[in-house]
């Protein structure tokens, strides 16, 4: 067994990812309560592309503006309730690594928007925990539910393709 995945030592990633998510649900239910729109975000972030030192590459500025832009109220519905999901994904430890992955990647896109804030912080955490594999939801609902669906999904899968045996 290795050390990040030791029983003791979960109880660190556990702290790690429950704090994690508890971050992500508020920033998503003050989002989802107060009501959210990102066109005055997109716009700042596209500005952000100009000058000699843009925070923001041009290709993502091109991106905001031709993909976001248009679709707004996409977006608005998105990020929200992404952030609501990835929140209780992580405080529960249930889907832990998806919602890892989908943190880390609102976490990219806002840094690439030229957010920085607590992006980084949250990013850096997000990439610990998914290194720590199964460490991070040694302590969650992960633990049970994982092994339940791998044992229940592959055999039935493997027991679909089998030919039966005809005497």
């Amino acid at each position: 067994m290795k050390w990040w995945h030791n029983e003791k030592v979960s109880v660190v990633w556990t702290v790690f990812r429950i704090w994690l998510g508890i971050k992500w649900f508020e920033a998503g239910w003050h989002k989802v309560n107060d009501g959210f729109d990102a066109s005055g975000f997109l716009q700042g972030a596209m500005a952000k592309a100009t000058g000699e030192h843009p925070a923001v590459q041009g290709w993502y500025a091109a991106f905001l503006e031709n993909f976001a832009v248009p679709n707004v109220e996409l977006f608005n519905f998105l990020i929200p309730w992404g952030e609501v999901l990835v929140g209780l994904g992580l405080i529960t430890g249930l889907m832990t690594i998806p919602a890892l992955l989908a943190g880390a990647f609102m976490n990219l896109n806002f840094l690439m928007a030229g957010t920085v804030s607590t992006n980084p912080i949250l990013l850096t955490v997000a990439v610990i925990l998914l290194f720590t594999g199964k460490g991070a939801f040694h302590w969650g609902a992960d633990r049970w539910i994982m092994p339940y669906l791998k044992q229940n999904l592959v055999h039935k899968k493997d027991n679909h393709h089998k030919k039966p045996i005809v005497v």
